[in-house]
């Protein structure tokens, strides 16, 4: 892979995965116009590499929060860290169910299916547009509600579908606040970045040459970097109600998308 693509990549992997527009999405277009040969055997290393450098981003984000949640949930008390711990662990729920028995169809999705990115960048659109009229309240997300956005996070899995896009508008539509919901988002992905890095680590897919080592490098810090600028924008974005912008941006490049996939095939 060649370092600019690898920087591209990179900066594409770390600012959509926060910013509600698609990182899935936007890598499988990224991916269509770089060519197949931008991203060869190690696509899977490099795509671990770029996840695990947003993941460590979000922690760094919001390394107060997770201090707090771990001092609290020490105290062996069913106190609001253990419980807001206890939601997050419900969430994963039907993620989990989708990426252990329904892994061959989902990798399927991704085989350069622009006409599908671009239709479910249309879907994100619209649940962005809704979640920017909701009124904002003072409500925390509440255990049935985590799972209700777990399932939103589980279709999110479907390129072009943007999982923080899907989930803190599912959680502002509950009636949730909309600095909690975006709060809640964030965290609720860690775990299952790095439960899915250890499930491609233990299955053996993963290959390393050691002459990838400056691309997957170079990757990993552009996505850190630009995860680090899209968490704490995309915070205050959620605040203000600025995902229309964002909504209208995903049906630019969703048209795109599929005009392009119709033209080509």
């Amino acid at each position: 892979m060649e370092i600019i693509d690898a920087i591209i990549l990179g900066i594409i992997q770390g600012l959509t995965e926060f910013l509600p527009v698609s990182s899935s999405g936007h890598l499988e277009l990224g991916k269509a116009i770089l060519g197949d040969s931008s991203v060869p055997e190690e696509s899977l290393l490099f795509t671990v590499v770029l996840h695990f450098a947003t993941a460590l981003s979000t922690m760094v984000v919001f390394r107060k929060d997770i201090l707090d949640l771990i001092k609290g949930a020490l105290k062996f008390k069913w106190n609001d860290d253990l419980q807001f711990i206890s939601k997050i662990a419900i969430s994963m729920i039907p993620a989990v169910i989708v990426g252990l028995f329904f892994e061959e169809q989902l990798e399927a999705l991704f085989g350069g299916n622009i006409l599908l990115v671009g239709c479910m960048l249309i879907v994100t659109a619209i649940l962005l547009f809704l979640a920017d009229r909701a009124k904002n309240t003072e409500k925390k997300v509440s255990f049935k509600n985590a799972f209700v956005i777990g399932v939103s996070q589980a279709i999110a899995m479907i390129p072009g579908i943007s999982r923080s896009g899907a989930t803190i508008s599912t959680s502002v539509l509950l009636g949730n606040d909309k600095t909690k919901a975006a709060r809640f988002s964030f965290l609720m992905v860690v775990p299952l970045i790095f439960g899915k890095i250890a499930k491609d680590i233990v299955s053996g897919d993963l290959t390393y040459d050691s002459g990838n080592f400056t691309s997957l490098s170079i990757g990993f810090v552009a996505a850190f970097v630009a995860g680090l600028f899209a968490c704490t924008w995309m915070i205050a974005l959620v605040k203000k109600s600025k995902l229309t912008y964002f909504a209208i941006y995903c049906v630019i490049v969703g048209l795109i998308a599929i005009g392009f996939a119709l033209l080509n095939n």
